[in-house]
């Protein structure tokens, strides 16, 4: 009887440990280098990049009135021989920019 009570408890506890994890994994946020990566790609469809950074720490923007929590990153490029700079705002739920202004 002791035998089947632990293996009952210890498939409970599999099971409840199993459903909690799936649980955080579809709540977990974009991570930063995930958020650049996300950024990179879209510009990229533009042209080829030289340089890229990202601030690990979100900061709080305002957009349309939304106040979002936004990872702050940017990325360079030559066309023509310039160099020209780019900042952007990455959504920490989503993964998606949320604002990009050319800089230099």
């Amino acid at each position: 009887m002791k035998k089947r009570n632990l293996l009952l408890a210890a498939s409970i506890g599999f099971a409840v440990g199993y459903l909690l994890k799936s649980q955080l994994d579809t709540k977990q946020k974009v991570t930063p280098e995930k958020a650049l990566s996300n950024a990179k790609e879209a510009f990229k469809q533009n042209g080829p990049i030289s340089g890229s950074w990202i601030y690990m720490k979100p900061e709080e923007v305002e957009k349309n009135g939304l106040v979002y929590q936004a990872y702050r990153g940017g990325i360079t490029r030559n066309i023509d021989g310039e160099s020209k700079q780019y900042e952007f705002y990455v959504d920490v739920e989503t993964g998606g920019i949320i604002a990009t202004t050319e800089t230099a």
